[in-house]
């Protein structure tokens, strides 16, 4: 089970209620975020510390994260 980043609670809050998303939980059960955000997928391999960093703070998983911000070698 991953672990979410600490955000002020007011923010996750916020983020469930403009999208529907409660990005705690699907963190916790280690799946992507749903679309249309993310895919939705399983979220247990990731290239390095940094990305598995990102997925505690965005609940991207790895591909979703290459196809965010423009990976090219992915």
């Amino acid at each position: 089970m991953a672990v979410p980043s600490e955000k002020n609670p007011e923010i996750d809050q916020l983020v469930t209620k403009l999208t529907g998303i409660d990005r705690q939980a699907v963190i916790k059960s280690d799946r992507c975020v749903p679309p249309p955000i993310g895919c939705g997928g399983p979220a247990v391999e990731f290239r390095d510390d940094l990305s598995r960093k990102e997925y505690s703070i965005s609940g991207l998983c790895q591909k979703c994260q290459d196809r965010f911000f423009g990976d090219d070698d992915a």
